[in-house]
């Protein structure tokens, strides 16, 4: 069956691109389950707005003989008394030099994330699908090239699926151009829709970047990616199959 565009009508109106990007997810995990090996599983992640992850462990062990501190309402006075008659105020920063209104760069992420059980949960691959607010803006392309770079740079392939027919942009090709490569296969007209697989792997004492990119067209069936859980092992991402799966899902004709 062909590839649909769900960006513009009449599809558009019957359903959603995202309860699209929403469900395909786990239709790959179908697909991907019976072919990994018993080591490796497979989860859908969906996350809708910042990517942004901050961990922070606070270990508050005060030394010998000081005074914790005490917030107003313990009866401490202000961050900037001291704690003692001998010691100096807490420091003032000086003010800072920029300050302007800004968000925090939101975009949505539908991916797939296959894990290697035997190596305490290690990513070792990754199928990202691309969503509209991965295009939309200079500082969502730069943070999705960034992630995916940063994912092959510690060993993980990465899948990019790209089928957004409403952004003149390909991040395959701006991911290349970040870590100084270039694909034949996009030319000086970049397709607007593509699918690729790419890996870096040593071979004797050099790295190796290597990819598997088609470009997408409407009406014509989905490629099959290699999917690399280890440097010689790989499963194919049976992209025509989990699509079809979830638009019979969906009811989309």
């Amino acid at each position: 069956m062909p590839l649909r565009d769900h960006f513009r009508p009449p599809l558009d109106q019957l359903m959603s691109w995202d309860g699209v990007h929403g469900g395909w997810p786990m239709k790959i995990v179908d697909h991907l389950g019976p072919r990994l090996p018993g080591r490796y599983v497979a989860a859908p992640h969906i996350h809708l707005g910042s990517s942004i992850e901050v961990a922070v462990a606070t270990f508050d062990r005060p030394e010998a003989g000081a005074e914790p501190f005490a917030g107003p309402d313990e009866g401490g006075g202000t961050a900037t008394a001291t704690a003692t008659a001998t010691m100096t105020a807490t420091w003032a920063p000086p003010k800072p030099t920029l300050a302007i209104m800004a968000d925090v760069p939101k975009a949505d992420e539908y991916e797939v994330r296959v894990y290697d059980t035997r190596r305490g949960r290690r990513l070792v691959a990754a199928v990202e699908l691309v969503s509209p607010s991965n295009e939309d803006r200079p500082e969502h392309r730069r943070a999705f090239v960034t992630k995916c770079a940063a994912m092959l740079a510690e060993g993980v392939c990465v899948a990019i699926v790209d089928v957004v027919t409403t952004r003149a942009v390909n991040l395959y090709g701006e991911l290349l151009a970040m870590i100084g490569h270039a694909d034949p296969m996009l030319g000086h007209d970049p397709p607007l829709i593509s699918a690729a697989s790419c890996r870096w792997i040593r071979r004797g004492g050099t790295r190796v970047f290597e990819s598997w990119a088609y470009p997408l067209e409407l009406g014509k069936q989905l490629p099959t990616l290699p999917l690399w859980l280890a440097p010689e092992l790989a499963v194919p991402l049976d992209l025509e199959a989990s699509y079809e799966d979830t638009c019979r899902a969906l009811r989309i004709p």
